[in-house]
């Protein structure tokens, strides 16, 4: 694993550095014919899980970007809690996998595009932990255009 010292480069923004991480991931997913999210997981300046949709690879509606990353993160840590780590993840959350990461106790979730029909912020309660920070926003467009050009091209095979 490699870590990363922002401190050498201020210019960079983490939140910004990691979300372009997570992007590449959905370009694996876009490439694989999968909706194209992707996440990591970062503790403490190093990813430690990465991951991109597979539910149809896998045939499992619940192999979720976030889901992959989480478990792969967990696996690193040696242990099924995540207080220290950030999942950043290119779409808003889901419910199952805000659900997830209440479970994992994830100290904060940064998404890119927010999902209005499935995200978990459309709920009038809250599904993350309590201690956990989120923040959306970040490479909005780049986020929503993937997964916009990714149901385009669908459309055109049908």
């Amino acid at each position: 694993m490699r870590y990363y010292n922002f401190e050498d480069e201020p210019a960079i923004v983490p939140d910004e550095f990691f979300m372009k991480e997570a992007f590449k991931e959905a370009q694996l997913a876009f490439a694989e014919d999968e909706i194209p999210i992707g996440a990591v997981v970062v503790c403490k300046g190093q990813i430690i899980g990465r991951g991109h949709n597979l539910t149809e690879r896998l045939n499992d509606v619940s192999a979720h970007a976030e889901m992959q990353a989480l478990t792969a993160a967990a696996n690193y840590m040696g242990g099924k809690y995540l207080p220290e780590c950030t999942l950043y993840v290119t779409m808003e959350p889901c419910v199952m996998c805000a659900g997830a990461s209440y479970w994992f106790q994830v100290g904060k979730i940064v998404f890119g595009a927010y999902d209005t029909k499935l995200g978990f912020g459309r709920l009038n309660q809250k599904v993350t932990h309590p201690k956990t920070l989120v923040t959306g926003g970040i490479m909005q467009n780049e986020c929503s255009e993937l997964v916009k050009e990714f149901f385009r091209r669908k459309r055109l095979k049908s």
